[in-house]
């Protein structure tokens, strides 16, 4: 029997990285309305306070707790502190990006190590931290899921931007390999892949680069509410017998592009 969305993820605990702004954020309210407890976390304690307080009233719970994510020993004590709060870890959401990838990076030829460094730490080395840390506490729960948050540019190359492409094509062998090796645990690993977001800073268009995009789409141009409702079925259990995908939630842009007109 299927259970109503209010409580579809009431038994689980959730940490949600990168998730005081943008997509993060939007996934950690979509589990908070399911009746998930979770995790908010970045470094930013303002804003993850605030966060907070989009939750209020919703079926689920949430707490922040700031972590550094280039910090080995931070990942580790942040699934930890989740533990420690709630009892248990169930869900992981491999969210957040290193601050180097804003502004663009550079062609590889003009790509400083430093860069490179900064966004595979976070992109993807965290990740291996952070699952690291969690799939004991999911054993012991007996069931998790883990959601990698990618991007179409492991698969599509962004021009300038090297770095963050090779971050987010390891991720994505990353979660075949989990979900290789801990399926018979009942731990699942799961890759969305977003493609042009409307959220933060992407509100305001133009006419033409509207146009621009929504012709890249067979839909339409995805908001970050699409993107936390696919992260929300990937969690539940729903979908429990998934695992090892790499799910696009791009508004068909992968496929094909729209054509201008349908005659």
């Amino acid at each position: 029997m299927k259970t109503s969305l209010e409580a579809r993820m009431r038994d689980e605990v959730a940490i949600v990285t990168g998730s005081t702004s943008g997509l993060g954020r939007a996934i950690a309210r979509r589990f908070a309305a399911e009746g998930a407890r979770v995790v908010v976390t970045g470094r930013n304690r303002e804003r993850g306070e605030a966060v907070l307080e989009t939750l209020a009233g919703l079926p689920g719970e949430g707490v922040f707790l700031p972590a550094d994510l280039s910090d080995e020993e931070q990942c580790a004590e942040l699934v930890a502190r989740t533990v420690d709060r709630f009892g248990s870890l169930t869900v992981l959401v491999n969210n957040a990006v290193a601050k180097e990838v804003t502004p663009p990076q550079a062609p590889i030829d003009r790509l400083a190590t430093q860069t490179w460094h900064g966004v595979l730490h976070v992109g993807l080395t965290a990740v291996m931290w952070l699952c690291r840390a969690a799939i004991p506490e999911m054993r012991r729960a007996g069931h998790g899921s883990i959601v990698n948050v990618s991007s179409r540019a492991a698969e599509r190359a962004v021009p300038g931007m090297p770095a963050y492409s090779a971050a987010k094509g390891g991720m994505n062998a990353l979660t075949r390999s989990i979900a290789t090796d801990f399926a018979a645990e009942a731990i699942r690993c799961n890759t969305l892949a977003p493609g042009y977001v409307i959220n933060d800073g992407r509100e305001v268009l133009s006419d033409e680069r509207r146009t621009h995009f929504e012709n890249m789409h067979l839909t339409r141009l995805p908001i970050d509410d699409d993107i936390a409702a696919a992260a929300a079925f990937l969690a539940s259990p729903d979908s429990e017998v998934i695992t090892g995908i790499l799910l696009p939630v791009d508004g068909g842009s992968s496929t094909a592009a729209r054509a201008k007109s349908f005659g």
